[in-house]
């Protein structure tokens, strides 16, 4: 019998999945415990339409992650810090504070995760950082640290 599970089911498949399961399992299990539906015409309608959505909301958020890394590439981020004599910052400057500087500074809300800095700038000067905005979508942003 087929059907479509409603749920990961561990050693038989994952959710949103046609599997092929025999009669019983399916009568006396699958089915009454809601763990899946049988794969009629309706059902399986309902299922492509829902892969249909979920592969155009994807698309969606790629296409505004690539727009976004377009705007990020035109700007250059000013990041103020304290900084002794010798150029040497107090701290450093880490992927928080690039996330909040962009959100103050351009508006874009962009999640420090996202935000590839190896390792804190601890100079003042012009740098490159990564952002990973989407899978497969990413992009160089120019940072100055400048002196308060």
């Amino acid at each position: 019998m087929k059907v479509i599970l409603l749920d990961n089911i561990k050693g038989v498949g994952k959710k949103d999945e046609v599997i092929n399961a025999s009669d019983g399992y399916a009568r006396n299990y699958l089915l009454p415990k809601k763990l899946a539906v049988e794969a009629n015409a309706e059902n399986m309608s309902k299922l492509n339409n829902k892969k249909d959505a979920n592969q155009y909301k994807k698309d969606m958020e790629k296409k505004s992650a690539e727009e976004l890394i377009q705007k990020l590439k035109g700007i250059l981020l000013k990041v103020k810090v304290k900084a002794g004599e010798n150029g040497k910052i107090f701290g450093g400057v880490t992927s928080k504070e690039i996330s909040e500087n962009l959100k103050a500074q351009y508006g874009y809300d962009i999640d420090k995760k996202k935000i590839e800095v190896k390792e804190p700038i601890k100079t003042l000067g012009s740098f490159q950082v990564n952002v990973k905005l989407y899978e497969g979508v990413f992009g160089p942003l120019k940072i100055q640290v400048i002196s308060e």
